[in-house]
């Protein structure tokens, strides 16, 4: 029976020990992640700026189009964008791809996809698009999507992939306005940087 008795002791005090443990470990994963200034703060591997030109058919200027609208609002017209903040429209696109805002500049690629007037009460867009680059510098895709609340200066949407050159890399790529004509032709400033790059 002693010996019983010693070994329940043993036990009981193993448990105690862990039971302080487990607690100690439960304190400490709460105070670390309290601090997010502890957390690893990560730089992009990779980061490149590029422009793309937006030339929407507006019925008049099929030579030059980049874009057209392939659905709309009931009873509206493809080649006008419908009225309260485009609510409804889908356009599709293959626009050229510049180093600088020019468009008469080289193309070094297309950005190929489409955005979708998502909002009724303001201009906002959700983008779903790939860049193809064929250049002597960047050969592959990279691939982007998400919402695109045109009214703000700066905005980011996800960077989900690529190929190429950019195989599986993901990051974010920084959206801005560069210049506009009213419905017809749009420029997007696009400074992608990449925080996983294979």
């Amino acid at each position: 029976m002693p010996c019983f008795f010693h070994l329940e002791i043993i036990s009981r005090k193993k448990m105690r020990t862990s039971g302080f443990v487990a607690i100690f470990f439960l304190i400490f994963l709460s105070v670390s992640s309290a601090y997010p200034g502890w957390k690893k703060q990560y730089k992009p591997c990779k980061q490149l700026v590029l422009y793309f030109h937006d030339i929407i058919y507006n019925g008049q200027n099929a030579a030059n189009a980049t874009a057209a609208i392939v659905a709309a609002p009931e009873g509206a017209n493809l080649t006008i964008l419908a009225g309260q903040f485009h609510f409804g429209n889908i356009a599709v696109f293959d626009d050229p791809i510049t180093l600088d805002n020019n468009l008469h500049s080289p193309p070094v690629g297309r950005a190929q996809g489409m955005y979708i007037y998502d909002t009724k009460n303001t201009f906002t867009a959700w983008l779903g698009f790939t860049f193809v680059l064929n250049s002597t510098k960047h050969q592959g895709t990279i691939n982007f999507i998400g919402a695109d609340p045109i009214m703000v200066k700066s905005r980011d949407i996800s960077v989900v992939g690529g190929t190429g050159d950019f195989f599986m890399h993901r990051g974010i790529a920084t959206l801005m306005t560069d210049s506009f004509e009213g419905d017809v032709y749009f420029r997007l400033r696009v400074d992608v940087k990449f925080y996983e790059c294979w």
